[in-house]
């Protein structure tokens, strides 16, 4: 099955942005602004980062603010070597396991090939920017 085959079938939709901050709080100020309302915080010790998602209405994509836990964490990296700024784009996906084998499928290179646990208990998995064209995708099961 070729890509846009599989693109067609499985119509994927933007859940959210992913911002990576110093500070979530600093960084809410701007997105209460525009009207965005933040759920409760939560942590992800796998990851090494404080995560605080701003909803917008059901249309629209969510964003992410992700604030290291340490330097040494993959967000805190991130900002070391390139700042804060947008880390990644996140897709909705029905069935993360099978989105995954058919990326590999199609010589995507994932950062994790089995999926690990995210927020509210979604499962997620991340798609090497190499295989992006320079994105970090996240994939995203919603339960």
């Amino acid at each position: 099955m070729g890509i846009t085959e599989w693109s067609i079938m499985s119509k994927p939709r933007i859940d959210h942005v992913g911002i990576a901050t110093n500070s979530i709080e600093d960084a809410s100020v701007f997105w209460e602004a525009l009207g965005l309302v933040s759920k409760q915080d939560d942590v992800n010790q796998e990851q090494g980062v404080r995560i605080r998602m701003m909803m917008g209405d059901a249309n629209s994509p969510n964003v992410e603010l992700l604030e290291p836990l340490g330097p040494d964490t993959p967000v805190g990296k991130f900002i070391s070597k390139r700042g804060e700024g947008i880390q990644q784009l996140a897709f909705t996906v029905i069935d993360i396991e099978d989105t995954i084998s058919r990326l590999i499928e199609l010589g995507c290179k994932m950062i994790n090939e089995k999926p690990t646990k995210g927020i509210e208990g979604s499962l997620i998995a991340f798609v090497h920017p190499s295989s992006t064209g320079g994105v970090l995708v996240e994939l995203v099961q919603h339960n």
